[in-house]
C-alpha cells in the first residue's frame, strides 16, 4: 500500500508547492525551472522506479 501512496503524496505535493518550489531554485541557482524537462524527469524516473519493483 505504501508503494502506491507514497509517489503520490510526493507528486501532489509537487504540484501544490510548485511556486515556492521554482522560486527556491531560481533564488538558489539562478536557474528557471522548465515545466516539460521537470515533468519528463519525474516520469522517467517514476517509471524506472516502478519497473525495478515488478
Amino acid at each position: 500500500m505504501i508503494k502506491y501512496l507514497l509517489p503520490a503524496i510526493v507528486i501532489l505535493l509537487i504540484v501544490l508547492f510548485w511556486e515556492k518550489i521554482t522560486d527556491f531554485v531560481q533564488k538558489k541557482f539562478n536557474i528557471k525551472l522548465n515545466y516539460i524537462v521537470v515533468i519528463i524527469i519525474i516520469a522517467v524516473i517514476t517509471a524506472i522506479l516502478l519497473l525495478l519493483n515488478f
